[in-house]
């Protein structure tokens, strides 16, 4: 295929339900595919990922974990560090996945081409995508396979490179090993995350006139284009063309990506019917895809459906997760349910065995968005003395919702608190919040707030153009001038365009 055959997005929610077919192109298909990671008998990989896991976020610390537990006389198989990795990455925990490999590594143990894949794709989230090319670069010839390609294939569509992604794609038809199901996946979830929806059908008549056999994650991310290009229709197609190729490609995912579709096209009967058939299809029951049904029954406000999806999760699984009760939290948030999440909160901080930010952080966002900043404000005083953090994401909602209602002084408050996160978690806030600040403080013209904000911004390496010159329209606007701000911006290394400068001009005489 030629970059000329092929030819912008955010990941696509739906009342907060992620259709994944991002994420997962290289570590869900590709484990499926190559039959990479399997499960260890035994227990022994469980005890070792639970001190992994204890770890939390500290960074560092993996090496020293895995040599005590060999030390105090256990044996540590590579089965095991897979089964680990595979876990820490399917929470997030890239940096601690990394430094198993690491370790394995300096062991000398035997790394197969999809345990270089994986490694390349850790360096990729946590170095970046430049650090992952160098990794690739590095490899000898023979382990350049379609596996490490496949990985490097990934992480540019994952990050948007699409010029990469395309020339990358060719090289790897010339070699004769991009006619996969997973790297045409991957473009697809590059065309979907630009919002190219209508390239995702090209990619898939080229996969048929290849022969090229469409796995039911392709199958996903195709019947989700059409739901986004309107096409309903399509959607069912798609969907019915699956149930023809058998059994092994319709799975719980795919009717969860056609409820969705239809909940997007305005279709409640029939989402709640596509929603029946996916609790069919999940056998053995699956967290995830109660997650799905919590969140998809909350988006068409069907709180029975909800609270009985979460009585059969409960019921499921012998123990209920964090990620669990975040997804409920998430729900109730939806259906407005505040007494309900409130019962739901105080259930999970009495049973909970690790505190979980993102809870308090779900929790604090329900109740500002009803007003219940008094609430949202016991919230964040409780999880300081429970938990260790971070706790910047909570200081930028109360922030945010204090600007809105144009309360500078507990905005100044929330933003001194968020920045003495910053240093243990590297928190930043977002631009929006920024710009919230930014144009309460120009509206007042007041000068010595938008010193302090400045001070602040700084503290935590977020001085950009746009600061500045919010502080210098704020000097104009006050008619206060200040002859030092071109040495300041100079210092701070700004480049000065057109508009600073004019600013400047003004402000500096």
């Amino acid at each position: 295929m030629t970059t000329g055959m092929l030819s912008r997005s955010r990941s696509t929610t739906l009342a907060g339900t992620t259709v994944r077919w991002m994420s997962t192109a290289a570590s869900a298909e590709a484990v499926a595919e190559t039959g990479a990671v399997k499960k260890s008998g035994g227990g022994g990989n469980m005890r070792l990922y639970q001190r992994l896991s204890a770890l939390g976020k500290k960074e560092g610390l993996v090496a020293s974990t895995i040599n005590k537990y060999i030390r105090e006389g256990k044996k540590v198989h590579k089965e095991e560090l897979n089964c680990c990795v595979r876990e820490l990455r399917r929470f997030g925990r890239h940096r601690q996945a990394l430094e198993i490999m690491e370790w394995i590594d300096t062991r000398k143990m035997a790394l197969s081409s999809t345990d270089l894949a994986t490694r390349l794709d850790l360096i990729s989230k946590v170095h970046g995508v430049g650090a992952a090319e160098k990794y690739f670069n590095d490899l000898v010839p023979q382990q350049k396979n379609k596996y490490t390609y496949g990985a490097l294939l990934n992480c540019y569509c994952v990050e948007k490179m699409k010029d990469e992604a395309l020339a990358l794609f060719d090289r790897m038809g010339e070699l004769k090993i991009e006619s996969t199901s997973l790297a045409f996946s991957n473009l697809m979830s590059l065309h979907m995350r630009l919002g190219e929806f209508e390239k995702v059908n090209t990619l898939v008549e080229e996969m048929k006139k290849r022969e090229v056999p469409l796995s039911t994650f392709s199958y996903n991310i195709w019947m989700t284009s059409s739901s986004h290009l309107g096409d309903i229709q399509g959607v069912e197609r798609v969907f019915e063309e699956i149930k023809q190729e058998g059994e092994s490609k319709c799975d719980w995912t795919t009717y969860s990506n056609l409820a969705v579709a239809y909940v997007r096209a305005g279709l409640k009967e029939k989402a709640e019917l596509a929603l029946k058939m996916l609790e069919q299809r999940m056998k053995p029951p699956k967290r995830e895809a109660f997650h799905y049904l919590l969140s998809i029954y909350a988006s068409i406000y069907n709180s029975d459906e909800v609270h009985r999806i979460w009585k059969s999760l409960k019921l499921s699984f012998r123990a209920t997760t964090n990620v669990s009760y975040l997804n409920m939290v998430r729900a109730l948030s939806k259906l407005n349910d505040i007494d309900g999440l409130k019962k739901l909160f105080e259930e999970w901080e009495l049973t909970c065995s690790s505190y979980d930010m993102r809870l308090a952080n779900a929790a604090i966002g329900a109740y500002l968005r009803n007003g219940l900043v008094d609430e949202a404000e016991t919230i964040l005083r409780n999880v300081q003395e429970r938990s260790n953090g971070p706790f910047g994401n909570a200081w930028e909602l109360l922030m945010i919702f204090y600007l809105e209602n144009r309360d500078l002084q507990n905005a100044f408050r929330c933003l001194e608190g968020a920045t003495h996160d910053h240093n243990d978690s590297g928190w930043q806030p977002g631009s929006d919040s920024i710009n919230k600040f930014l144009n309460c403080i120009e509206e007042g013209k007041d000068v010595d707030s938008a010193e302090v904000l400045f001070k602040l911004l700084k503290k935590v390496h977020c001085l950009k153009r746009n600061v500045y010159k919010s502080l210098l329209k704020t000097y104009i606007g006050a008619g206060r001038m200040e002859p030092n701000m071109r040495e300041r911006i100079e210092g701070d290394g700004i480049e000065i365009d057109r508009e600073l400068e004019s600013l400047l001009n003004v402000c500096c005489k």
